[in-house]
């Protein structure tokens, strides 16, 4: 199968950024004659002949359990996704895209990085949809079901009987060939109803944000410097496009000197531009997340949001682990929090694995309990030292300079040196209300399915991870964590960041946790009496 035609319809167009400095050039050159013209209207040609073959020799077909992607002209180029290995199916509609109700469509296998396995680029919408059903559902059928091995059986055994253990890890053993063989037969049935597009597939709408929600987007400090970044493309285009826009390239140069005469414009402009970050920040915000759903549908969690560019990103309910829900400190005192989810094998998991948007804190914690699983447990408190350590370090920094103005004002006599002195001991006083609030944000826990951690205060950051996807267990000491006695904790994930850590707990915390949320590692390497 190919791609639409209408496809040829963009592809020039995303060419012209590229095309227009070097026409303009030859027109210069030439003089505006009918050759420079010629030469001009062959190179638009060439663009577009190129459009034509690039779309003729590219083509995508579902074999089986794989999906071809062909490129064919001199040499052939066959890319091959097989089917059990997708882990998600984003489709998005740029501008462009829309007005010709076509659809892009990224393939993602986590064996990539940040970048995507497949992409086809330009398919109806119609096509992107049918593809993204018939792949997910494909790979639900082609993916081996996997049984729970008597560990896991035991471990979730013990956290609710510990005399259960053995009896659990018998039935298990018992039990595992008739669960593989029915999931065989499972695999087996599902795969050809979606061969047949057979498979009903239910839709359920977790939550659709609010359109007055999206006012909480400044508090992130998401695209605040969206003025900067505008102002600065502006000065770059005019360096760049300066002499073929005919005001010359060093007209930027020359504003930019006129400004620096004008100390009190030029402060203006700085003015207007921080004014201007919230406003222009929460209307990229807007439309980055216009109408943001999560929605389950057929075994996936699906996100979809945007305005300009619709995009609808597919996440494995099977294969998330848990969620890492942020607040920063304005989002904190308004109640508001963002949600991310930790899945097994994400690509560019920071864009792709966002759960939700800034919305209330306790809808937060809802829609994760019921899209993910809630976090049943307290956390507990990290030891006072943790506290110390805070406090010195929020406090300390600001000391030095308020003590090395100080003894210049008193050795020079210049009363001016005593504000440095005076505006250093207010930060550091600020620095007692964020240390204590940085040991109060402190914390972990486990109950029995489920452990969080917690840290943070300007951006605070708690994950909540499943037993199952712990892989390992990472004890370290800095020089300064030595001399307080106190160790960080880092429970190693085969998902998301890699690894969540409790900061600072102490050494009965940093062995028993450990041997509380895993008790069948530690055991062999244990003591009788301990």
């Amino acid at each position: 199968m190919r791609l639409s035609p209408k496809v040829l319809l963009i592809h020039p167009v995303r060419m012209i950024p590229s095309l227009i400095v070097p026409l303009v050039g030859l027109l210069f050159v030439g003089g505006f004659s009918g050759m420079s013209y010629t030469w001009a209207a062959v190179g638009v040609g060439v663009t577009l002949a190129f459009a034509v073959v690039r779309w003729a020799i590219f083509s995508y077909e579902i074999m089986g359990d794989r999906l071809e992607i062909k490129r064919s002209l001199i040499s052939r180029s066959v890319r091959t996704i097989p089917l059990e290995r997708i882990r998600g199916v984003d489709v998005s509609t740029p501008p462009m895209h829309r007005l010709l109700g076509l659809a892009v469509l990224k393939i993602d296998t986590g064996a990539s990085g940040g970048e995507e396995e497949g992409k086809l680029d330009g398919v109806t919408l119609k096509e992107a949809e049918r593809l993204k059903s018939v792949l997910l559902r494909r790979t639900r059928a082609t993916r081996p079901v996997r049984a729970a091995t008597p560990a896991e059986t035991s471990a979730a055994a013990a956290a609710t009987d510990p005399a259960a253990v053995t009896d659990a890890a018998a039935v298990t053993d018992a039990a595992a060939v008739t669960d593989a063989a029915a999931a065989s037969a499972s695999a087996s049935g599902s795969m050809s109803a979606a061969v047949r597009g057979e498979t009903a597939e239910a839709e359920r709408e977790i939550i659709r944000v609010p359109w007055t929600w999206l006012l909480y987007g400044p508090l992130s400090g998401a695209y605040l410097l969206t003025p900067f970044a505008l102002a600065g493309g502006a000065v770059g285009l005019a360096f760049q496009w300066g002499d073929d826009l005919g005001y010359g390239r060093d007209a930027a140069l020359t504003v930019g000197e006129w400004l620096w005469e004008h100390p009190y414009l030029l402060l203006a402009v700085v003015l207007l531009l921080v004014v201007a970050m919230p406003f222009v920040g929460g209307v990229m915000y807007a439309v980055f997340n216009w109408n943001f759903r999560l929605i389950s549908r057929d075994g996936y969690l699906v996100a979809e949001r945007g305005l300009i560019n619709r995009r609808s990103v597919s996440l494995e309910a099977g294969r998330v682990r848990g969620y890492e829900i942020i607040e920063g400190l304005a989002e904190r005192w308004a109640g508001v929090a963002r949600v991310w989810a930790i899945v097994t094998g994400l690509g560019d998991s920071q864009t792709r694995g966002q759960l939700l948007p800034d919305v209330p804190r306790a809808v937060a914690f809802q829609v994760t309990g019921e899209a993910i699983g809630s976090y049943q447990g307290e956390l507990r408190p990290h030891p006072p030292i943790a506290r110390n350590r805070r406090l010195f370090r929020a406090v300390a920094p600001w000391l030095a300079p308020a003590a090395a103005t100080a003894l210049t004002a008193l050795l020079t006599g210049q009363p001016v040196w005593w504000i440095g002195t005076v505006v250093a001991l207010l930060l550091a006083g600020s620095g007692i209300p964020l240390g204590l609030d940085r040991y109060r944000s402190l914390g972990h826990g486990y109950d029995g399915v489920r452990l969080a951690v917690r840290s943070g205060s300007l951006r605070r950051s708690q994950a909540v991870v499943e037993r199952r996807a712990v892989v390992g267990w990472h004890i370290r000491q800095t020089w300064f964590q030595r001399r307080a006695g106190v160790y960080t904790l880092t429970a190693g994930v085969g998902a998301g960041k890699g690894g969540y850590s409790a900061i600072d707990v102490s050494q009965p915390q940093a062995i028993g946790f450990p041997a509380e949320v895993t008790p069948e590692w530690l055991t062999p390497f244990m003591s009788k009496e301990q």
